[in-house]
């Protein structure tokens, strides 16, 4: 028997919360995650992972101190490791992550946002 299918409108739907990530699938010790998001997230970075962001609606602004990246539906970044960004969405925006499992979603920082990977939601 195959494996399921994962509906990315269906698991959007599912949820309203803005900057918290949710698991949608696993595989080879990565991650896959979505978020919606609007406004500003913190400054941060990954000592140790990289992380991948897909736009799937709306626009992304990656902000790097060098300089800003803009993503819009269909594009992709892959923010290397050790990297301070600041992900800015000046309209509400809905992307796909791809990081590794022990990531957490604002690295090096202690925000109000913070989730620690083990009590990421799945859904």
């Amino acid at each position: 028997m195959p494996p399921p299918t994962i509906n990315l409108s269906a698991k959007l739907a599912a949820f309203d919360r803005l900057w918290s990530p949710k698991v949608i699938a696993e595989l080879n010790g990565q991650m896959v995650k979505l978020v919606k998001v609007e406004g500003e997230y913190v400054w941060h970075h990954h000592a140790d992972e990289d992380e991948l962001f897909l736009v799937l609606t709306g626009e992304l602004e990656i902000h790097f101190r060098d300089g800003v990246a803009t993503l819009s539906e269909g594009e992709l970044i892959v923010v290397p490791r050790g990297v301070e960004h600041k992900p800015v969405a000046r309209r509400p925006a809905e992307i796909l992550l791809f990081e590794p499992a022990t990531t957490r979603n604002t690295g090096n920082v202690d925000h109000a946002w913070t989730v620690v990977p083990e009590s990421l939601e799945r859904i």
